[in-house]
C-alpha cells in the first residue's frame, strides 16, 4: 500500500484534487457505487465505465479489493476532477459570443464603397486617378455609422449596403478624425434605418479575453466573423494619422475590408479594427473604448473634431542613477526630464528645460515614463494627456531646482510645424516665374516613394520631423521645383529648396510669401532660399511669364483655392 500511495503522489503531484483523494482514502463514506459494480470489469470496459469519476466512488474503490491498480483509479479520478473544474460551458460560451456577434452584426454592420481622390503633392494643380475601395462600419445610437476615418480619407462618393440587401445607400461624411482614424457617416433615406439596430460601447477588455472582429474582409462579398484573443493594451503608433494613442492588439488578422467593423465582447463593442501589423500573421490592432468615446463626445459636444490635447513635451527618461542625483532628485522619487517643450503650448509658460515631472493629475510618472494602468500593466503617461478634452486643465507636479512645484496647465491639441496628413482638403501651392512654391508637409515627401525618409531631400525630411513652430500659423515654404522658361533658366538646380525672404522680409507661411510677391514696389524681386542661393527676377517681365508658362503646361490658377480671394484682392487694390 505504501509503495502504491507513493507512486500515485509522483504520478498526480499537480493536482490538488488528487491529494485531497490521498488524504481522504482512509474514511469511509457512504458510496454511491458498490465495489461489486466494477469488480467484474475488463481494463478497457473499467476505463469507460469511470470516465466521470466522483470522490466518493474513488474513496470506495482505493479501499475495496477490486482487481485494477492504483495508480488507473488516482488518473481516472484526476481526469474527472479537471472536467469539473473546466467545464464543457466554457467551450459554449465561446461558441454563444460567436453566434450572438453574429446575430448583433446582422443587423448593425454593413459595407462601405469609397470612391477617392487623392492629390498630388508634386503638382499640387492636379489630383491623382480615381480609385476604389471598400470597408465596414456598423450602427451606433443616434442614427449614425462609425468607420475608420482611412476607409472614406480623400473621398469623393461614399456608398453604404446594409447585410441582406441589394441596395446601395448615399451616405454623407459628417465628421473625420485622422488622428485617431475614426469618421461618423450619416444616411438621409430613412428607409435605410428600418430595421437597424445601434451597437453599444463596452468597455476595455482584458488579456486573454476573447472577441469577435466583424466585417467585410477582402477574399468574399459576404459579411465575415474573426474570433481573437486580447493580447496587448498599449499606446500605439496609428498608421493612418501618424499619432500615439491607446489600441488593443489582438492575435487576429485584420485585413483590408476589415476597417472599421466592430469587435465584439458578449452583446457590447469593445474597439473598432483599424490596422495590422505587417510582417506578421495574425496580428491585428483594434481602436479602444476610450478613444472611441473621446471621439464621439468630441464631436457630438463641439459640432466638429476636436482633436486629441498635447502637453507639447519631449521628454527624456530618468533611469540612470547619476542622472536622478545630478537633479536633486530623492531616492523616492520618480519622472521623467523635460527636455523640449512647443512655444504654442500653454506649458511653455509655465514649465522649463530639465524640470522633472513627477506626477500628472495626482499620478506618479516612472523614471521611464509610465504610470500605471488596470492589473499591474504600465503605459505611458501621455496617454493621460490625450484622453483630456481641449481647453481641460491639468495638475502637474514638478521638481524644478531640488523644490517641488504643482502647475495648473491648459491641454490643446497641437499642431506640428510640418503637416504629417493633409487628407480631404486641397494643397496649397502659388506659381510665379515658373517657380512653385509649396508649404512644406510630410505628403508632399512621401511622394519620393515608400521609403521616403531616404530617398527625400535629408535636410527637408530633418527638419519635417524635428523642428518647432515659432509662431501660430507658420509654415516652411519651399521651392518645390521650376517650369522651365527663359526666364527662370539656370535656376531649374535650386528646387527644393526652403525659401528664407522675399526683397529682405523672412516669409512666414505661403500666403505671406504670396502678399510679399504680389504688393512688389521694386523693379525686381529677389528670393533668398536655403543654402545661401539666391533668385533674383525682373519684376514686369515675370508678371508676363507667368501667364505663358501657365499657357504651356495648361494650368488654370497661379494660386491654390484657398489663396485664391486673397489673390483676388491684392489684385482689386
Amino acid at each position: 500500500m505504501a509503495t502504491s500511495v507513493r507512486t500515485l503522489r509522483n504520478l498526480v503531484s499537480s493536482s490538488s484534487l488528487s491529494f485531497r483523494l490521498l488524504r481522504d482514502c482512509h474514511l469511509t463514506p457512504p458510496a454511491t457505487k458498490t465495489p461489486d459494480t466494477f469488480r467484474s470489469l475488463s481494463h478497457r470496459r473499467f476505463t469507460r465505465q469511470t470516465s466521470n469519476l466522483t470522490r466518493n466512488d474513488a474513496r470506495t474503490l482505493w479501499t475495496s479489493s477490486v482487481p485494477v491498480s492504483k495508480t488507473l483509479i488516482a488518473n481516472r479520478y484526476r481526469r474527472s476532477s479537471l472536467r469539473r473544474v473546466q467545464p464543457r460551458s466554457r467551450k459554449f460560451n465561446r461558441r454563444a459570443d460567436a453566434i450572438s456577434a453574429i446575430e448583433l452584426a446582422l443587423d448593425s454592420v454593413v459595407k462601405i464603397f469609397t470612391v477617392s481622390c487623392s492629390p498630388n503633392y508634386l503638382l499640387p494643380w492636379q489630383n491623382k486617378s480615381q480609385r476604389e475601395t471598400m470597408g465596414s462600419g456598423f450602427v451606433i445610437p443616434g442614427k449614425k455609422i462609425l468607420t475608420n476615418a482611412h476607409v472614406v480619407a480623400d473621398h469623393s462618393f461614399v456608398l453604404v449596403r446594409k447585410h441582406g440587401s441589394s441596395t446601395k445607400y448615399r451616405a454623407e461624411v459628417k465628421f473625420v478624425g485622422h488622428e485617431c482614424d475614426l469618421a461618423m457617416l450619416t444616411i438621409e433615406n430613412k428607409e435605410f434605418w428600418d430595421g437597424m439596430n445601434p451597437l453599444e460601447l463596452g468597455d476595455v477588455p482584458f488579456l486573454q479575453e476573447a472577441v469577435a472582429v466583424v466585417g467585410y474582409p477582402q477574399g468574399g462579398d459576404n459579411i465575415s466573423v474573426t474570433k481573437g484573443v486580447v493580447s496587448r493594451v498599449e499606446p500605439t503608433q496609428y498608421a493612418h494619422g501618424a499619432s500615439q494613442l491607446l489600441a488593443i492588439q489582438i492575435d487576429a488578422a485584420i485585413n483590408p475590408g476589415n476597417s472599421g467593423g466592430p469587435a465584439i465582447m458578449g452583446n457590447k463593442v469593445v474597439g473598432v479594427a483599424f490596422q495590422n501589423l505587417s510582417g506578421s500573421e495574425n496580428i491585428g490592432y483594434i481602436i479602444p473604448e476610450p478613444v472611441i468615446k473621446h471621439f464621439i463626445s468630441g464631436v457630438e459636444e463641439n459640432g466638429k473634431y476636436s482633436g486629441f490635447c498635447s502637453l507639447g513635451l519631449s521628454c527624456q527618461p530618468t533611469e540612470n542613477v547619476q542622472l536622478r542625483n545630478h537633479f536633486h532628485m530623492r531616492p523616492d522619487m520618480t519622472g521623467v526630464l523635460v527636455s523640449k517643450i512647443n512655444p504654442l503650448s500653454d506649458a511653455y509658460k509655465i514649465l522649463k528645460k530639465d524640470d522633472v515631472i513627477l506626477a500628472f493629475d495626482g499620478v506618479p510618472i516612472a523614471n521611464d515614463g509610465t504610470v500605471p494602468f488596470r492589473n499591474r500593466e504600465r503605459i505611458t503617461f501621455d496617454h493621460l494627456v490625450s484622453m483630456k478634452q481641449p481647453n481641460e486643465k491639468a495638475v502637474v507636479k514638478v521638481l524644478r531646482n531640488g523644490e517641488e512645484h504643482e502647475f495648473s496647465i491648459i491641454l490643446r491639441p497641437l499642431q506640428p510645424l510640418v503637416p504629417v496628413h493633409q487628407f480631404d482638403k486641397l494643397p496649397s501651392y502659388y506659381i510665379f516665374a515658373g517657380l512653385v512654391f509649396v508649404p512644406l508637409t510630410q505628403p508632399f515627401l512621401h511622394e519620393f516613394g515608400e521609403d521616403w525618409y531616404n530617398t527625400s531631400p535629408r535636410r527637408l525630411c530633418e527638419r519635417a520631423l524635428r523642428e518647432l513652430p515659432k509662431k501660430a500659423n507658420q509654415q516652411l515654404v519651399i521651392l518645390s521645383q521650376v517650369l522651365m522658361d527663359d526666364i527662370n533658366a539656370g535656376y531649374e538646380r535650386l528646387a527644393e529648396l526652403q525659401v528664407l525672404k522675399v526683397n529682405g522680409t523672412e516669409v512666414e507661411n505661403l500666403k505671406h510669401l504670396c502678399q510679399l510677391v504680389e504688393n512688389c514696389k521694386e523693379e525686381s524681386v529677389r528670393f533668398d532660399l536655403d543654402d545661401d542661393r539666391v533668385v533674383a527676377l525682373n519684376y514686369g517681365l515675370a508678371k508676363i511669364a507667368t501667364s505663358r508658362i501657365m499657357n504651356r503646361h495648361r494650368i488654370r490658377s497661379s494660386v491654390s483655392a484657398d489663396l485664391a480671394d486673397e489673390h483676388t484682392n491684392l489684385h482689386l487694390n
